[in-house]
């Protein structure tokens, strides 16, 4: 391959790969990781509330997705932004929940319409960098080693190039094929990020897409794994691995690194589960002692939806009025159960218990 990093890949090979995709230890690796994913669907389908798990791992991946992109921001202050009123300053904090909106945007028009389209991907970068974000149509990007300052890849150049593989890469995802969908996101995502068409957002984009094609395919039902957590901690490895298959066509590699991906977010996610509702029914049980005309199923699932609340959102679900749910926040953090902070106007109660937990990935007394 007549491949040079500081020269634009207009030749980027169009989908499918020439290359023997199902080898033994990719189809050995897909049942480990189909196992494991489908675990994780069935937890979330058994849950007495889906949102008990969806919003909080939507807020984490949200912010390990673009931490990636090194906007960084702390959960804490995710989560207690993600619920209060108070103008939202911090321009990285606003990307973070923009990934968020774009994600749910996602979820909303496959719903309607279950393609994944090149207007549907400008559409996402568009949110999540909240402009007019288009095709990029203008040569001089390229992508350099932070370290050393080095062109490590430059992406093809010319909007017309990068429309045709977008389209070409419209017609893979949706083609009828026998590829097991496992192996066919794994390639949908490196196509999508050699191509590398907005000139920024694209890596965030590309992991919402991914998300969007587990559901599309029926593989999830929510947008429920919590992929960038993964591939922020390998970090160095999956650029590695996608530079590999551009340079050594090395898909197998490739392959395996995103099952192994799909694979350990699905147990970890299942796990978290668990413990969130093992949590949410300790807390239960000691609450309905404790405050027994109070305590009811819908009080403790708004309290475990997200570690933040507040009395409006209590009065939303129906457990009663501001001053009747006031008075059960006030109940609750006098007992121990809950801590409130001020935050602009407002007062918000934090479920410390559920906080830790989330912060801790099950170790500790947790675990």
């Amino acid at each position: 391959m007549n491949y040079n990093p500081v020269i634009p890949y207009n030749d980027l090979p169009l989908l499918p790969p020439k290359d023997e995709l199902e080898t033994k230890a990719v189809l050995r690796k897909v049942i480990s990781a189909s196992r494991a994913l489908s675990g994780l669907k069935g937890a979330i389908t058994s849950l007495p509330n889906p949102a008990l798990f969806i919003d909080t791992v939507n807020l984490q991946e949200a912010q390990a997705s673009s931490s990636i992109e090194n906007i960084i921001t702390t959960q804490d202050e995710l989560f207690k932004s993600s619920i209060a009123e108070k103008k939202i300053e911090n321009p990285a904090m606003k990307e973070v929940l923009h990934y968020k909106e774009a994600l749910w945007h996602g979820v909303e028009v496959l719903g309607k319409k279950p393609l994944l389209t090149t207007n549907l991907f400008i559409k996402l970068v568009q949110i999540i960098k909240e402009n007019q974000a288009g095709i990029r149509n203008v040569p001089g990007t390229k992508l350099t080693n932070p370290a050393t300052g080095k062109v490590i890849y430059t992406p093809p150049a010319g909007e017309d190039i990068i429309r045709e593989k977008l389209k070409n890469l419209e017609d893979y995802i949706h083609a009828n094929d026998n590829i097991d969908p496992l192996i066919k996101m794994s390639v949908i995502h490196y196509q999508f990020e050699a191509i590398h068409p907005f000139f920024d957002g694209n890596g965030r984009t590309g992991r919402i897409i991914l998300l969007l094609y587990m559901i599309l395919t029926g593989l999830l039902n929510l947008p429920a794994l919590y992929i960038s957590k993964f591939i922020h901690a390998n970090k160095n490895n999956y650029y590695l691995r996608l530079r590999a298959v551009t340079e050594k066509n090395d898909w197998e590699g490739w392959i395996l690194f995103m099952l192994d991906m799909i694979e350990k977010t699905a147990l970890e996610d299942s796990n978290r589960i668990s413990k969130t509702v093992q949590l949410m029914r300790e807390m239960g049980a000691e609450i309905s002692v404790r405050f027994s005309k109070m305590y009811s199923k819908d009080l403790m699932e708004e309290i475990f939806k997200l570690p933040y609340t507040k009395r409006s959102r209590l009065t939303s679900a129906g457990l009663g009025n501001l001053k009747t749910t006031g008075n059960y926040l006030i109940e609750l953090e006098k007992a121990g159960f809950l801590k409130s902070e001020k935050v602009g106007k407002e007062k918000l109660y934090l479920n410390y218990r559920l906080l830790e937990l989330l912060r801790s990935g099950f170790h500790d007394k947790y675990n």
